[in-house]
């Protein structure tokens, strides 16, 4: 079995200043560091349990089948939150049928965003003999 120290996702924006405000600053993304100078240089911020780098350039957005599913607290208030920040909200929070609370955004390349709130009954959350 190979050991993982760690997870990153990367994304390759096709305007990474605009893609930096909007982790940084509209979703509130905490930044675990910074490489590189310049308009092209490597953000990397904090997803829970892994990280994700926004780094370099690309001349096409990233493939339709790049999605990033993100667990949230309370999605109502992510809801309320992103909303005033003028995050434009695809769907708001639904209860899904397989009992997680969904609301879908995207960033500024069209990526697909995921925020998910698991419910406390949900059976994600067991955890035998805790």
């Amino acid at each position: 079995m190979v050991h993982v120290l760690s997870s990153r996702i990367l994304l390759r924006p096709t305007d990474p200043e605009r893609s930096r405000a909007f982790y940084g600053e509209q979703l509130g993304l905490a930044v675990y560091r910074e490489f590189g100078t310049g308009p092209e240089r490597g953000t990397v911020y904090f997803l829970g349990g892994g990280f994700l780098e926004v780094s370099g350039r690309s001349g096409t957005p990233p493939a339709p089948a790049t999605r990033l599913w993100l667990q949230v607290a309370d999605a109502a208030a992510a809801h309320d939150e992103l909303r005033a920040k003028g995050v434009e909200i695809v769907r708001p929070p639904v209860k899904e049928p397989w009992g997680l609370v969904e609301m879908w955004i995207a960033d500024p390349d069209g990526t697909p965003i995921v925020l998910v709130e698991v419910l406390a009954d949900h059976p994600m959350r067991y955890r035998p003999g805790i």
